[in-house]
């Protein structure tokens, strides 16, 4: 059997950050973490070309970058794809994720890769392919493509799978129907961790709920200092100039853009718009000021109650965007205007 592994610029021996640009291209043969598959895998699954992608192009150009590498695959016969591990690093986690989930729809072959908790690329693919618990940094690496290659013979040789938690992996979602053998009723079940509950035991419910993080309310601005201050504007409607010069994508966004409104009274019809594909755009695009009331927070500063209105706006995309992607563009976004002095920020939403 075949596979073709993915890496980046720095896990290919080209180079670190100053070689994050560096266009796709595929060699023959393994590189650099391709010896650990190698030997995890035996002879049994020969990985025959490696894909290297510098992070940033596959980020910053990811339409281009997977067009090219699944031209790359057009002609080679392989059973199973592997990408990374990318431990902690979110932009090569995302890399792995958009490359695992272009090559699974287009060539039907199971990808699988691996990150730690904490890289964002969870969160955006979990429920797409197999992404395997990794460790924190490279000194994983032997014990992360130890367990992913274990998993890929056994997925390649048709054997029983587990569960993600036995098997290793992040949960995609999915339920199956599990026998019990011998039997157990779901009534002794469900008594038995009501039980260990009551007791203080460790118990496992079948069915697990995901905890989300809750952002406290902030504290309401005195209306004689809100007076004093500038307020800056941020949108997940998608209000971006006409021609999307950002590139923001309409749903599951991963980037956002900054736009200079400090010479203007309101956003016209025809200079601006909106990209987000979970509403009508109609009202939107005829007037941008209803989902990003820029007009009226100029007439608030002109009345005094406002201090002013900081000179750009930041706009992205919510709809399908995952909690991860949220929470990082949110901290890059609210970095900037802490570090530029802003006290008060308007969202808005659609």
């Amino acid at each position: 059997m075949k596979a073709i592994l993915y890496i980046n610029q720095f896990f290919g021996q080209i180079g670190g950050e100053e070689f994050a640009g560096h266009e796709p291209e595929i060699r023959e043969g393994i590189v650099g973490p391709g010896m650990a598959y190698a030997k995890a895998l035996k002879d049994e699954v020969e990985i025959t070309h490696t894909i290297i992608c510098g992070d940033n192009f596959m980020g910053s150009k990811t339409d281009e970058a997977i067009k090219r590498i699944l031209g790359f695959l057009d002609d080679k016969e392989f059973d199973i794809f592997f990408a990374g591990p990318a431990f902690r690093a979110g932009r090569y986690g995302a890399a792995c994720g958009h490359i695992c989930s272009a090559v699974q729809k287009k060539f039907g072959v199971p990808a699988i890769t691996s990150m730690n908790e904490e890289n964002p690329g969870v969160e955006m693919y979990r429920k797409e392919m197999y992404i395997f618990k990794g460790g924190a940094s490279a000194a994983a690496m032997r014990k992360d493509v130890a367990k992913m290659s274990a998993f890929a013979l056994r997925l390649l040789y048709g054997e029983k799978l587990n569960s993600a938690a036995e098997e290793g992996y992040f949960g995609r979602g999915i339920r199956d129907q599990i026998w019990l053998d011998p039997p157990v009723p779901a009534t002794d079940r469900v008594i038995d961790m009501l039980l260990k509950k009551v007791n203080g035991e460790e118990y496992q419910s079948e069915l697990i709920i995901p905890k989300s993080e809750r952002a406290p309310i902030a504290p309401a601005i005195p209306p004689e200092e809100l007076a004093k201050i500038k307020v800056a504007l941020v949108t997940s409607g998608g209000i971006v100039p006409v021609g999307n010069p950002d590139r923001i994508q309409s749903a599951s966004a991963t980037k956002w853009g900054k736009y200079n409104v400090e010479e203007m009274d309101e956003l016209k019809k025809g200079e601006f718009m909106t990209i987000h594909a979970g509403f009508d755009p109609a009202a939107a695009n005829d007037d941008p000021n209803v989902v990003l009331p820029l007009d009226v927070m100029k007439e608030y500063a002109k009345e005094g109650k406002i201090g002013g209105v900081y000179p750009h706006f930041y706009a992205t995309v919510g709809t399908g965007t995952t909690q991860a992607e949220a929470t990082r563009m949110g901290q890059e976004i609210a970095q900037e205007l802490v570090d530029d002095g802003v006290k008060a920020v308007i969202l808005t939403s659609t």
